[in-house]
């Protein structure tokens, strides 16, 4: 859909802003609004006032604001910054100020919050400055550019100063006006919202699918009327009758991977590429950042990785725990960290094993072998040896294979196209909130009916 523009633009003076319509002031925004406001007003209050804490986590980058943190008044008056409802607030350090986190402050306890210093607040003066405008400017493309380019600090731990907002030229239509673009941004923004949650319902659905069709497949067979047996292992249930389950163990050897960190004094070493728990990704490796580690040159033999190993990780969050993907010596001379084991096969085809690791049995059988502490998970080279394997004839698993490899190249094609839509949705909502607050779309008569 495309919308109108105004009948006739001005220079703003300002070169992230450029051209606004002719109607529109261009003021500082310190002439509009209250910077980083003063903790006089709540000093007065009783010490045991419920307020609610906001830590970064708890404003988004959807405009949403976690209120179910609460503290009292006593804990928070010092050291944390203030708002109250009716506040702008978004966060001024990398990267949250570059993906737009930031909100309008509303149903605070009793109107009242405190969050992390990493925010500045701005109290809009309402009759010169809707806080909706205002919030939709902040996290247009523009104004996070322009903030980008004044940033201050040193590695990645950038910040955009006070200064930066207090004396940034702002487009400021008509209040009325404001309201309007304010009204037109919230349907059209919650319509697009919708659309990209959509989509990514549908790429949670088809990640489940799929894990659902390769479990299957690896451990059921493909042909539904196969006489059946009891596999032994209780997790596992029936498997195909002709079906064999051998401990790992049996068909083949594991080799751990390399410490990181260690001194090797006077020792001659080598520097060698080596894999970590982020490049091995469930079913396939990403190797776009790799990093070298000193390795002895007399060790160097027993850590090589070979063509045909499965790699499998030993910990880390749960769904990355046991995943495996096969190496296929996409680099040469590389290794492998000490949290990543490398199983190398005897009796086993690789791509069998790699498929059969990331069903969901072989899944289940690492987390119930695994030590766990909060959301992380490690399993033991002992442990995963013993993971029982199924084992269909070799020219089944063929087919088996075959079928994976087509079944996955939908599931993917699917989820990519899925993946593509949230992002070009995503671009859409940068581009409307944009061109609506800088005037460059004049929305006044497509704002719903009850703000016209």
């Amino acid at each position: 859909m495309s919308f109108p523009r105004y009948p006739e633009y001005k220079d703003s003076g300002v070169e992230w802003l450029g051209q606004v319509p002719a109607h529109w002031g261009v003021p500082r925004l310190r002439f509009t609004a209250q910077l980083n406001p003063s903790k006089n007003e709540v000093r007065q209050l009783p010490a045991e006032t419920a307020v609610t804490f906001l830590p970064m986590e708890a404003i988004g980058e959807d405009g949403s604001v976690d209120l179910s943190r609460e503290r009292t008044l006593a804990d928070v008056a010092e050291g944390y910054t203030f708002v109250r409802d009716g506040d702008v607030a978004f966060a001024k350090i990398t990267p949250c100020f570059e993906n737009g986190k930031g909100a309008i402050m509303r149903g605070l306890q009793n109107g009242i919050g405190f969050g992390t210093t990493e925010l500045i607040v701005v109290r809009p003066d309402k009759q010169k400055l809707s806080p909706s405008f205002l919030h939709y400017l902040f996290t247009s493309t523009v104004f996070r550019q322009a903030g980008e380019s004044s940033m201050y600090g040193a590695g990645g731990q950038k910040r955009v100063p006070d200064s930066f907002v207090r004396d940034a030229v702002i487009p400021l239509p008509p209040t009325g006006e404001q309201e309007m673009i304010g009204a037109f941004l919230d349907h059209e923004i919650d319509k697009l919202d919708a659309l990209v949650a959509e989509q990514e319902r549908l790429i949670a659905l088809l990640k489940e699918k799929r894990q659902a069709v390769i479990s299957h497949a690896v451990t059921k067979g493909l042909n539904p009327d196969a006489p059946i047996k009891d596999s032994g292992v209780e997790w596992l249930g029936a498997v195909p009758a002709h079906w064999s389950v051998i401990p790992l163990k049996f068909l083949a050897s594991i080799r751990t991977g390399i410490a990181k960190g260690k001194e090797h004094g006077s020792i001659p070493v080598v520097d060698l590429p080596y894999l970590r728990v982020a490049n091995v990704q469930d079913g396939h490796l990403d190797l776009s950042e790799i990093m070298t580690m000193p390795v002895p040159v007399s060790d160097v033999p027993r850590y090589l990785l070979q063509a045909g190993d499965v790699l499998m990780n030993e910990g880390g969050d749960f769904d990355k725990l046991g995943r495996g993907a096969v190496w296929n010596g996409e680099i040469e001379r590389c290794v492998t960290q000490n949290h990543v084991f490398a199983v190398r096969p005897t009796l086993v085809s690789s791509e069998w094993l790699a498929a059969y690791s990331g069903s969901a049995a072989a899944q289940f059988y690492f987390m119930s072998r695994s030590k766990q502490s909060t959301n992380l998970a490690s399993i033991s080279s002992t442990n995963i040896m013993e993971l029982p394997v199924v084992m269909p004839p070799e020219s089944e698993q063929a087919t088996i294979l075959n079928y994976l490899k087509a079944a996955r190249r939908a599931f993917d094609e699917l989820g990519d196209n899925a993946r593509l839509a949230v992002e070009l949705l995503r671009g859409r909502r940068e581009a409307l909130i944009t061109a609506a607050v800088t005037g460059q779309i004049d929305v006044r008569g497509l704002a719903p009916a009850e703000a016209a």
